[in-house]
């Protein structure tokens, strides 16, 4: 199972889940203790296809962010009770997981195991690397979702990060991290415009 394709292993993740609901919790048990960069993968499809599910972003992105706390810190994962408890539908979630599976295969095309080394390499790179997830998953948690790719860009910067550190590759890393300076200026550009907009409104309501 390890050497397996991201892609296939997230299929099997995705044709498991019940059809009703599952808990975070119960992802995490499937996945397992070696497993959360998987897992961090699986949470991302949602985002590639431009459907919103609304709560969504905020849950997996809130997983997310601990998974990158823990790599970052070096300890066991550690989940609030509220979030491991929450139960998400599956009947709306696994066609959209399917579909994105399609995105996820065409992006393990481009990734290539043992590609620039000292860029997934342990010490200082790794927590770089795990620094990284952690603002991923901030900038997915922000409150755009109703925007076009506010949630697909940090998503794809995440997807890039995980299979990255997961196959050793340097060069998806590096899109990863290049995928977080991208929906930084997107949002930087977002609030700037609503500003902008905002300030034209006031001044001609007060003309």
């Amino acid at each position: 199972m390890h050497s397996a394709p991201v892609s296939q292993r997230l299929r099997s993740l995705v044709r498991s889940m019940p059809r009703t609901g599952i808990t975070l919790s119960e992802l995490i048990h499937r996945v397992g203790s070696d497993g959360l960069l998987i897992l961090v993968a699986l949470l991302t499809l949602v985002f590639l296809i431009p459907v919103s599910i609304p709560g969504v972003s905020t849950v997996f992105g809130a997983a997310i962010l601990l998974i990158g706390i823990s790599r970052l810190l070096r300890r066991d994962l550690w989940i609030p009770a509220r979030l491991q408890h929450r139960v998400i539908g599956t009947r709306k979630l696994r066609p959209l997981l399917r579909k994105a599976l399609s995105w996820l295969k065409k992006i393990e095309y481009v990734s290539r195991p043992n590609r620039i080394g000292w860029l997934v390499a342990d010490g200082a790179m790794d927590l770089v690397n795990s620094a990284a997830l952690i603002l991923g998953a901030v900038l997915l948690m922000m409150p755009f979702g109703l925007i076009p790719f506010s949630n697909t860009f940090p998503a794809v910067a995440i997807l890039f990060l995980a299979i990255g550190l997961l196959q050793r590759d340097g060069v998806s890393v590096l899109l990863g991290h290049v995928g977080n300076l991208v929906t930084i200026v997107y949002f930087a550009v977002l609030i700037g415009g609503g500003g902008l907009a905002a300030r034209e409104v006031f001044e001609r309501l007060s003309a």
